[in-house]
């Protein structure tokens, strides 16, 4: 998130990160990074750094299914998965903490940086993705690993429709995100009828599920000396491995992974309903016309456009 959270100050997330990993904090900065969670760089007293995040949990997350996906990462790192960046654990021995309405979590800061969206196309770098993400799909899933769902209900549309009835007077970008979707129900009642159809399809194959990351895209590759890490593992579960291959295809690596098409549909619907919907939530709340805020409205008429290349 580009802005700071106004639920917390920074003199609490101090006190947490002290409390939580035995150090007081001698430099702390916030990162305008990402869009959906907050973080920070955080240098304490003993000598580490950390990137600390402030995730929010409702809708993708209830406190227990986040601690379960972080801890799955950590497992998955313990058993030498080396492109698993994890959460550390805290004092209390969880890998989350909570704070506020959220949960914080901290990771070794990486010496390295994440390529831009024309670097992650090159094809030497492509391939340490693909052979990275085929590691994870080969590794045997943690204990308690969350399993993939539907994250839209079937009657997604009715309810959006039925939200958009009437006008949203809640802040400066509310009426026009609500005109923009219910431009779009229409579209959004076919795209939901599709992505319902295909989720019944991969649960009749749930046999062949495996880890999987949610989003390694370029923004979750940090590529350091030690060779190429995935970060941002909130996402992580068991699930067709399709789920890991948007940005695997678009990149041209079509030739390098067995991607079905039915199952790369699935997760593009997944993407574009679940944006549409936490959208949806934001514009109908409370909100001041921020710089996030004028991010998430364009990401808003995005997902709208609907998703790439759905196959027919």
């Amino acid at each position: 998130m580009r802005c700071p959270p106004a639920s917390v100050t920074e003199e609490t997330i101090r006190r947490t990160i002290a409390a939580s990993y035995s150090s007081p904090v001698r430099h702390l900065g916030h990162l305008p990074w990402g869009f959906g969670a907050h973080h920070w760089r955080a240098a304490l007293d003993d000598g580490r750094e950390l990137f600390v995040t402030l995730d929010a949990l409702a809708p993708r997350h209830t406190r227990a299914s986040l601690e379960a996906a972080y801890a799955g990462a950590a497992a998955l790192a313990a058993a030498g998965l080396a492109p698993v960046c994890a959460p550390l654990p805290s004092r209390s021995g969880r890998y989350t903490v909570e704070l506020a309405d959220g949960a914080l979590s901290a990771t070794p800061w990486l010496a390295g940086r994440s390529p831009t969206e024309a670097e992650a196309q090159a094809p030497r770098h492509v391939e340490r993705v693909v052979a990275a993400v085929r590691d994870l799909h080969r590794a045997a899933p943690p204990p308690g690993l969350p399993e993939w769902a539907p994250r839209v209900p079937r009657d997604f549309s009715h309810r959006l429709r039925a939200r958009t009835a009437g006008s949203w007077d809640v802040g400066p970008q509310a009426e026009q995100a609500r005109a923009a979707i219910a431009a779009r129900l229409g579209r959004i009642a076919e795209w939901t009828e599709r992505y319902h159809r295909l989720a019944a399809c991969a649960r009749a194959q749930r046999g062949a599920w495996v880890p999987t990351h949610g989003e390694p895209h370029h923004a979750n590759q940090v590529v350091t000396g030690q060779g190429l890490r995935l970060v941002d593992w909130e996402s992580l579960a068991l699930a067709p491995p399709e789920r890991d291959f948007a940005d695997l295809l678009a990149a041209g690596a079509g030739d390098r992974v067995r991607a079905r098409p039915a199952m790369v549909d699935l997760f593009a619907l997944d993407w574009c309903l679940s944006e549409i919907a936490e959208y949806a939530d934001w514009f109908a709340a409370p909100h001041t016309g921020t710089e996030d805020d004028l991010m998430a409205l364009e990401g808003l008429r995005e997902e709208l456009a609907g998703p790439p290349q759905l196959s027919r």
